[in-house]
């Protein structure tokens, strides 16, 4: 095959996969020949052979059939000086995974995905990584109060170096940004040293691969296989819990990967003490690293990254504006999900773009009414005051009451300043429900509640755990 045949067989390829794909995966590719029936490309790094041949290998394979080139396998391997090594031979896919494509089997039966049977039906000599989101990068991460001391963990491990904390655990509820913080640091340790073999994969896969092993017998492979790697990366390990067979394959792993001084890194979406069904043995292991914990993102943090989704859908949609005051409406509104909120901001540049008009507050309720709906707080005064009278383990009463003794007044400020940043309810309002206390009672108690936020540790984390606890 000439070089020439390669170029027309690219442009076909832009067409199907689009330019971002193209531009990505694609065009680094160096074709360098064709021998009995294996195409042989050269590519910059292990991460990026691993990833094309996960994900557009199949789309190569038949454009080179369309083509008439007689090949049935690709090989990439590292450009380099010394002679190139292999990352990954890709064949042609085998029967039973053509079976399962013809019989439009899509798992529902097993609960697995089509290409989680793909990944498994993968052979036990090779290891399929889940692929990486180009747009994960520590580049594009918005680092907050909330997420700061996760974000220089990550950063940490993903420099390379010595292993100075293993494993690093990062847990936290949903859309705060763990698994941007895992694909960054894969991203940046293949990077940073492309000779390193970092695996990353979900909890899931890892169990798929483990009852593979055990149906075929080849678990002295997968002991092999998983024992290998460099940086093993796990996400949603909580996925494992209740499931004994795999966390004791887990458990060993982790052992034999720590006594290598090799590097581990865990996601979860709560610490490792608090997983049910987890057995005692995996969360002493995951504890004894750095466990960090992923904080609600404030409405500064939100905010932050609001501007810069905007600057991002502003390339797609250069001729659009936002009106004064939007972004800091989103933030406000969509205080739980970060994912929602960067979904709202992507539904309104797209529905701003279809209807040709700005990006103002009229437009941005009438186009997000119903997540605005699911957004709104619905907690109540009674339920901010039982919360916090149970967390300080005295009677409703006393928060209510007249008592001004320190053990009673310090819970009812902070009840008081809760009330007026979770709930709508004015500052009147509020004193009422504390027992017809007047509205500079309250302003007094949340101006206090805040001043002590910043210099006493106890009860900024009171506050913080009552804001969770009511928030979730």
């Amino acid at each position: 095959m000439t070089e020439e045949k390669w170029g027309q067989l690219r442009t076909r390829l832009l067409k199907t996969v689009g330019q971002n794909n193209f531009t990505t995966w694609i065009e680094p590719l160096e074709f360098n020949s064709v021998d009995d029936g294996v195409a042989v490309f050269h590519v910059p790094t292990n991460f990026m052979g691993n990833y094309v041949s996960q994900n557009f290998a199949d789309l190569i394979l038949h454009e080179f059939s369309l083509s008439g080139e007689p090949v049935q396998r690709l090989a990439f391997r590292v450009a380099a000086n010394s002679p190139a090594r292999p990352v990954r031979q890709v064949e042609q896919p085998a029967e039973p995974f053509a079976e399962m494509q013809e019989t439009g089997n899509t798992g529902a039966s097993t609960g697995m995905s089509l290409s989680d049977k793909a990944a498994a039906a993968a052979p036990m000599d090779t290891l399929q990584a889940a692929p990486l989101d180009p747009r994960f990068t520590f580049d594009n991460f918005v680092v907050g109060k909330p997420n700061e001391l996760a974000h220089a963990a990550a950063r940490r491990v993903a420099e390379g170096g010595p292993v100075t904390f293993n494993p690093l655990v990062l847990y936290g509820g949903v859309g705060l940004g763990k698994t941007h913080l895992m694909h960054a640091i894969a991203w940046e340790i293949t990077v940073q040293n492309p000779s390193l073999n970092v695996l990353y994969l979900s909890a899931e896969q890892f169990m798929y691969r483990f009852v593979q092993a055990l149906r075929e017998r080849k678990m002295m492979d997968f002991k092999h296989l998983f024992r290998s790697v460099d940086v093993l990366m796990v996400d949603d390990v909580q996925f494992i819990a209740g499931k004994d067979s795999t966390q004791e394959e887990f458990f060993h792993t982790f052992n034999a990967l720590v006594d290598q001084n090799k590097q581990i890194i865990i996601s979860a979406d709560r610490a490792p003490g608090e997983i049910k069904d987890l057995e005692d043995r995996v969360k002493s292991r995951l504890q004894c690293g750095l466990v960090v914990d992923l904080h609600p993102t404030d409405y500064e943090l939100r905010l932050g990254i609001l501007q810069t989704k905007v600057q991002l859908q502003q390339q797609t949609y250069p001729d659009l504006e936002i009106a004064d005051g939007v972004l800091e409406f989103l933030a406000h509104r969509i205080s739980t999900n970060v994912r929602v909120l960067e979904g709202a901001l992507t539904r309104l540049f797209a529905f701003a773009s279809l209807v040709g008009r700005e990006i103002d507050m009229d437009l941005t309720q009438d186009c997000l009414a119903d997540v605005l709906r699911a957004s709104e707080r619905k907690i109540t005064v009674e339920e901010i005051q039982r919360k916090v009278s149970e967390y300080y383990n005295i009677r409703m009463s006393d928060i209510i009451g007249p008592k001004r003794l320190r053990s009673y007044a310090r819970p009812r400020q902070v009840a008081m300043y809760l009330c007026k940043k979770l709930t709508s309810r004015s500052l009147p309002e509020i004193g009422r429900r504390f027992g017809g206390r007047d509205h500079t009672t309250v302003m007094h108690g949340v101006r206090r509640i805040e001043e002590l936020k910043s210099t006493d540790g106890q009860i900024a984390e009171d506050v913080e755990m009552l804001r969770r606890s009511l928030e979730s």
